[in-house]
């Protein structure tokens, strides 16, 4: 966006501050790109909106939008905190290269919502990249790539690469294989508190291309690492209540413009009472949305769950 149209500003990371509430508009792509607007520390709550398309992120229909707006600046405002992951680029001898002072919130360190992605991108020859976890060794991996995702990512590309599909309000870390030469490397799903650190091998026949959320960021050459763990700035985004909400709490009008409150130091967990009104407005009947969601966009376990939706409906 280079000329914006008449009456828009054009924000960048380094306006963000003032910002109480971001507004999306459209698909998962739209919030995934507020996030990356904010990488200097704290994001606000992200209220998103479908245009028509579906997706995990988008609570909220556009054709809603008076009515919930209406109710977010009357305080009645719930969030659901989203990990991301901080980034952080090293050269073969250890030495930052992305010229930032902190992992999670360097100036031009990398937060990510969905995943970091490291692949052979136009190499005809597979990736050999050595994971470390907390400083030792795991694994060599000889694929197309690997991906670290964080539960929100983990329908994403993870998910198309054999990754388990993991709720929200859990604090793990993915590390997903891209098509491994191994048939015994699996997925593995590593605590939050972990740093996982992803170095080209150097004697790797083949770079490895860096995606951060989809966006192409860099090239390792081998020898070259990046090293990954939990980021301390979740995005908070506004979310309908369900009875399931064990990860939500209601954020009043006056504290939009601070972290959420109610969440202890691993940002997990709330008073599972704090339920906010705006389920009024997108009527779930009474279901989880996370567990909608996986229903109705990845058809989960299709077959067997209309049996059952079947039996309980002749109860």
């Amino acid at each position: 966006m280079t000329d914006p149209p008449e009456g828009l500003e054009h924000w960048s990371p380094q306006s963000v501050t003032p910002i109480d509430l971001v507004v999306t508009l459209g698909g998962d792509g739209t919030i995934l790109r507020a996030s990356s607007l904010f990488r200097r520390g704290r994001i606000p709550p992200v209220l998103s909106f479908s245009m028509g398309s579906l997706g995990f992120l988008l609570p909220f229909h556009i054709d809603s939008f008076p009515k919930v707006l209406a109710r977010i600046f009357a305080g009645e405002a719930t969030t659901m905190e989203r990990m991301r992951l901080g980034c952080t680029f090293l050269d073969a001898e250890e030495q930052r290269t992305d010229g930032g002072e902190d992992i999670a919130c360097g100036l031009e360190g990398w937060q990510v919502m969905n995943e970091v992605t490291l692949h052979r991108g136009r190499s005809a020859h597979l990736n050999r990249i050595d994971a470390y976890v907390d400083g030792t060794h795991l694994t060599e991996a000889v694929s197309d790539g690997l991906i670290v995702a964080t539960p929100t990512g983990s329908t994403a590309y993870s998910l198309s690469s054999g990754g388990p599909i993991v709720h929200p309000s859990v604090r793990t870390i993915l590390l997903t294989p891209i098509c491994p030469r191994s048939l015994s490397f699996r997925p593995l799903l590593l605590p939050g508190t972990s740093e996982i650190q992803l170095r080209v091998h150097k004697d790797s026949r083949a770079p490895a291309e860096v995606s951060m959320d989809g966006q192409e960021a860099r090239t390792l050459h081998p020898g070259e690492s990046v090293k990954i763990r939990v980021s301390r700035w979740p995005v908070p985004c506004v979310a309908r209540w369900s009875p399931s909400a064990s990860s939500r709490v209601t954020v009043p009008p006056q504290d939009l413009a601070l972290p959420v409150v109610g969440v202890d130091a691993s940002g997990l967990m709330d008073d599972p009472t704090s339920h906010s009104p705006l389920s009024q407005l997108d009527e779930t009947d009474g279901e989880d949305e996370w567990v909608r969601d996986i229903n109705t966009l990845l058809q989960f376990n299709a077959a067997f769950r209309n049996k059952a939706l079947l039996r309980h409906a002749q109860l």
